[in-house]
């Protein structure tokens, strides 16, 4: 496919996300089935389109002065690849498979359409009705970190020491023009390409050996800020996939016990070709059984809890931009209900002199320094780890200046660190 078609493919597929309100990979996968022709190559980039004009959603609307697919898509192209109107013009012919020719009206926003009047959610590109949200957190700089978090995210990845040191998998994986992260000791960073295109690492013998783990620099730091030391008894209350309860097993360097659970058993089945990829003997994945109290045996005996607690996923929008644009108010109520419960939970396992690490990918304070004082207020036998000692415990003595100033913990977002949007705290029990 030409890229004019793959212009033309990626209007449609932004038609279709509007039309069924499905995740954009849903539509992407419904289009690919439907036009068999289309190869890899012309698959990944129809996607790279529609995900940048998901990113710039609502800045790309204000340049064009219309939020059909076919204006989003136009001042994505302006907005997030950089092009002008005369490079834009040269896709949209009419000939062939391409789209229509730009008309008058088109030109003329391309050409003369601003963000200076526009309202920081606009130029920030994140929902209205957050608005309050990331004022009440970055004030002047809302904008800016909407913007950020709008950007493409790179390929960030683990090195797992259980099996080798980060100069062995920068030498494994040269041909890919890693670097090393800025914090993390223990992560690398691929650039992506132009289109948005990310390498195969699962085509990598580094990765297929265990040597590296895909996972952001910021929830490697996570969980280095979690405390955990080699023989501890550690419980991930909210495991998922594994990325973090692996990490602390690296950490652990094999030894003392991690118990990962989720409330959600589906969600745990990644995690067992990944421990034995990673060559990890210290996790004991423990599912749920219906009513069954599969952790009774742990109360008060741990410690560690780490809580990656189910949150909107602000911080993550670089990697999911379509998710900002479904989440809906309601959704943030519910989170914040749920932050409560796994918290109050946490603390039923948690030993004396042990700890909670409670981390988010969110930024809003909602989920994050409010639901830890209305726990710290319920719960008057912990008490917060100040966040430089954190930092320095952790060996990252660089994130100190990320302390939250509404309250414990760390603030880490793609405009301060690079990383993720992540916060980290440290609750430890009298």
């Amino acid at each position: 496919m030409v890229p004019a078609a793959r212009i033309a493919a990626a209007i449609e597929v932004l038609d279709a996300i509007v039309a069924r309100r499905e995740p954009a990979a849903e539509s992407l996968k419904d289009w690919g089935k439907a036009h068999r022709f289309a190869g890899s190559k012309d698959r990944s980039a129809i996607a790279g389109l529609v995900f940048d004009a998901l990113r710039r959603k609502s800045s790309a609307a204000w340049i064009m002065g219309a939020e059909t697919s076919r204006a989003i898509m136009i001042g994505a192209l302006r907005e997030a690849r950089g092009l002008d109107a005369n490079a834009i013009s040269g896709f949209f012919t009419g000939e062939g498979h391409a789209p229509a020719p730009l008309s008058a009206v088109e030109r003329e926003r391309l050409a003369t359409g601003s963000l200076d009047d526009a309202p920081d959610h606009v130029r920030g590109d994140y929902p209205e009705w957050l608005a309050p949200q990331f004022a009440a957190v970055f004030g002047e700089h809302a904008a800016a970190e909407g913007r950020a978090l709008s950007d493409r995210a790179p390929v960030d990845m683990r090195v797992n020491t259980l099996q080798g040191t980060r100069e062995a998998a920068l030498k494994m994986l040269a041909h890919l023009g890693p670097v090393e992260t800025p914090f993390s000791p223990l992560g690398l960073r691929i650039a992506v390409g132009s289109e948005g295109r990310a390498p195969a690492l699962s085509a990598e013998p580094a990765y297929a050996r265990g040597r590296i783990e895909v996972q952001d620099e910021g929830s490697q730091l996570a969980s280095l800020l979690a405390g955990a030391g080699e023989g501890i008894q550690a419980l991930d209350l909210c495991a998922g996939g594994g990325g973090k309860a692996l990490a602390l097993a690296a950490i652990m360097n094999n030894t003392g016990q991690i118990y990962a659970t989720d409330s959600d058993g589906r969600r745990l089945m990644p995690i067992f070709p990944r421990i034995e990829r990673a060559g990890v003997r210290n996790i004991q994945v423990r599912a749920p059984r219906g009513a069954a109290d599969i952790l009774g045996d742990l109360e008060g005996r741990c410690d560690l809890v780490f809580v990656d607690a189910p949150c909107t996923g602000v911080g993550a929008w670089r990697r999911n931009p379509d998710a900002k644009w479904r989440t809906r108010p309601g959704a943030l109520e519910q989170r914040m209900k749920d932050q409560d419960a796994v918290l109050a939970a946490a603390a039923r396992y948690v030993e004396s002199g042990g700890s909670i690490c409670y981390t988010t990918c969110s930024l809003l304070r909602e989920e994050n320094e409010d639901r830890v004082a209305a726990f710290l207020e319920a719960h008057g036998d912990f008490l917060p780890r100040e966040a430089t000692h954190m930092a320095r415990l952790a060996g990252v003595p660089a994130l100190a200046p990320f302390a939250s100033p509404f309250g414990p913990g760390l603030r880490l977002s793609p405009r301060t660190t690079g990383t993720d949007g992540f916060y980290v705290t440290s609750l430890i029990r009298s």
